[in-house]
C-alpha cells in the first residue's frame, strides 16, 4: 500500500515537479502509520528519513531540564525530517504524534539516487533553505524577546528607584513650600539689622554653593543629630529633631548653630533656625529631583546606545567598551541581586571596529547574563579587552563552570541547562552566528573555578 500522486501534489513544494519523478519518489518510499503517543523521532537518534506528512499531526519539541518546550507542528502536506544536502545527522528534539498519522518515509540512504531527479531535488533544496530561513528568523526573534524580557525587568527596577525618589521629593518640596508664608512672616517681624542678616546669609549660601560632603558613619550621624536636636530644644526651638536632620546634612552642627545663635540672639533664634532649615530642605529636595531625573536620563541614553535605536541597521564604527558598559547598566539590577562584583580591565586607545551594534550588544547580553546566572551566590565578573591586530574581549566568571562532557554542546541549538522560561537554548547559538556575521571568533574555556568566553572581532 502506498500514497497516490494526488496526495503528493497537495504538498506545495511538489506542485511543479514532473509526474514521473513523483512516481519514483512514491515507489521508493514507505508509507508508515503512527498512533497518538508514538514518536516519529527522539532526541539523540540518527535522522535517517525524510518525512512527507499525508495525514495527522506531529508536535516537534525540545527538552529543557525535564520539561518540554514546543517548537512547531508537522501537519498534512508538509515535509519534515532530513533533506538532501542537510548537515543534520542527530535529532535535537522529539517528534511526538498527537493525532494518528500517515507518513511517507524516504530513506536518507537513497539521497544520491534522488539527486538524479533535478526538479524534485530542486524543490526539496528550496524547501530546506526556506525552512532554515524561517527557523532562524523565528528563533532569533524569540531569543531577542527573551533578552528584552531580561533587560526590561532590570530596567523597570532601575527606573523605579529614581522615579520614586522624584515623587517623594516633590511631595516633600510641596509640603515645605506651603510653610514658606508663615516662616517668611516670622522672619519679617524680627527687625534684624544688616550686621545680623549678612553673616547668617553668608553661612547659608556658602553651604548651598559648596554642599560639603558629610562623611559621617550612620552611628556618628545619628549621634550628631541627637546632640544637635537636644541643643536646639534647649535654645527654645520646637521640632528640634526635624530640623537637626537637614542641618547635619549640610554640615551645620552645634558649633555652626552656636555662631548663628550668638549673632541673632535668644529672642529670634528659633525663627531663624526654622527658616535656615526650610531653605536647606528646599535645596535638598530640588537636588534630589535633579539627581533622580539625571539618573533617568542616563538610563534612557544607555537604552538608546544599547539598542542603537536612532541609527540605521548597518555596520558602523563603534566603541566596544561603550556597548559593554551599556549592557552592564541594563543588567545592573541582576548583578546587584546576585551580589556579583564587576571588574573592568579595558585596553586604552582601542580602535573602533565596524559592527552591527544592536546585534553585538545582544552577544554581550547573552554572555554576561549567563555569567551572572552561574554565580547565584555571588562572585566576580571580569571583563577584559586588549588589542593585537584584532580586538579581543574576555568575559570571565567565577561560577560553577561547565561540565567537560557538555562544553562541546553549548553552541548547539536548543541546548541549555536552564529551566523552561529562563532560557531558549538559542542564546549562544545566536551569539555565535552574530560573531560569524562579523567574521570574528568565539571560544570558551571552563573549569570548576569558572568560565571564560573570548571573542575576537576584526577591525576592518
Amino acid at each position: 500500500m502506498n500514497c497516490s500522486i494526488e496526495e503528493l501534489r497537495k504538498i506545495p513544494e511538489f506542485a511543479q515537479v514532473p509526474q514521473d519523478q513523483l512516481d519514483w519518489l512514491r515507489l521508493e518510499s514507505n508509507l508508515l502509520g503512527y498512533s497518538k503517543g508514538d514518536f516519529l523521532f527522539k532526541k539523540g537518534e540518527p535522522i535517517n528519513n525524510m518525512y512527507l506528512m499525508i495525514e495527522g499531526r506531529v508536535e516537534i519539541k525540545v527538552e529543557q531540564n525535564g520539561q518540554y518546550r514546543h517548537i512547531a507542528f508537522m501537519e498534512p502536506d508538509t515535509i519534515g525530517g532530513t533533506l538532501p544536502y542537510s548537515r543534520a545527522t542527530i535529532a535535537q528534539g522529539y517528534g511526538e504524534v498527537i493525532e494518528n498519522c500517515k507518513v511517507l518515509a524516504f530513506a536518507k540512504a537513497k539521497f544520491k539516487e534522488l539527486t538524479q531527479h533535478y526538479e524534485l531535488t530542486e524543490s526539496l533544496v528550496h524547501h530546506m533553505t526556506s525552512r532554515v530561513r524561517e527557523f532562524t528568523k523565528v528563533n532569533v526573534q524569540q531569543e531577542k524577546m527573551m533578552a528584552l524580557g531580561k533587560l526590561s525587568a532590570g530596567l523597570a527596577h532601575e527606573l523605579n528607584n529614581p522615579s520614586s525618589a522624584m515623587r517623594r521629593s516633590a511631595i516633600e518640596l510641596k509640603k515645605n513650600l506651603s510653610l514658606y508664608p508663615e516662616k517668611f512672616k516670622t522672619v519679617m517681624t524680627m527687625r534684624l539689622t544688616e550686621e545680623q542678616v549678612d553673616p547668617v546669609n553668608e553661612t547659608i549660601f556658602s553651604r548651598l554653593e559648596s554642599r560639603p560632603e558629610n562623611k559621617l558613619s550612620l552611628m556618628e550621624r545619628t549621634e550628631q543629630e541627637d546632640d544637635l536636636a537636644d541643643w536646639l530644644e534647649e535654645k527654645g526651638v520646637e521640632d528640634g529633631y526635624e530640623l537637626a536632620e537637614t542641618l547635619v546634612d549640610y554640615c551645620m552642627g552645634i558649633e555652626t548653630m552656636e555662631e548663628v545663635y550668638d549673632i541673632i540672639g535668644e529672642r529670634d533664634f528659633a525663627g531663624v533656625a526654622a527658616w535656615i532649615s526650610n531653605v536647606l530642605t528646599t535645596e535638598k529636595m530640588v537636588n534630589e529631583i535633579e539627581e533622580a531625573s539625571q539618573r533617568i536620563e542616563e538610563l534612557v541614553t544607555s537604552v538608546k546606545g544599547y539598542t542603537h535605536m536612532d541609527r540605521a541597521p548597518e555596520k558602523t564604527p563603534a566603541d566596544v567598551h561603550k556597548g559593554l558598559d551599556n549592557t552592564l547598566i541594563m543588567l545592573k539590577h541582576k548583578l546587584k541581586k546576585n551580589s556579583v562584583e564587576v571588574i573592568k580591565d579595558y585596553c586604552e586607545d582601542c580602535p573602533q571596529p565596524s559592527l552591527y551594534v544592536s546585534e553585538i550588544n545582544q552577544v554581550w547580553t547573552n554572555l554576561i547574563d549567563n555569567a551572572i546566572d552561574a554565580m547565584e551566590n555571588g562572585g566576580e565578573l571580569t571583563i577584559r579587552t586588549y588589542y593585537d591586530k584584532d580586538i579581543f574581549i574576555e568575559i570571565k566568571d567565577t561560577g560553577h563552570g561547565i561540565p567537560e562532557e557538555l562544553i562541546d554542546q553549548i553552541f548547539d541549538p536548543f541546548f541549555t541547562t536552564k529551566a523552561i522560561g529562563k532560557g531558549t537554548g538559542m542564546g549562544l547559538e545566536v551569539s555565535q552566528r552574530i560573531i560569524d556575521q562579523h567574521n570574528g571568533r568565539i571560544q570558551v574555556s571552563s573549569s570548576k573555578d569558572g568560565t571564560t568566553f573570548e571573542i575576537c572581532l576584526p577591525i576592518a
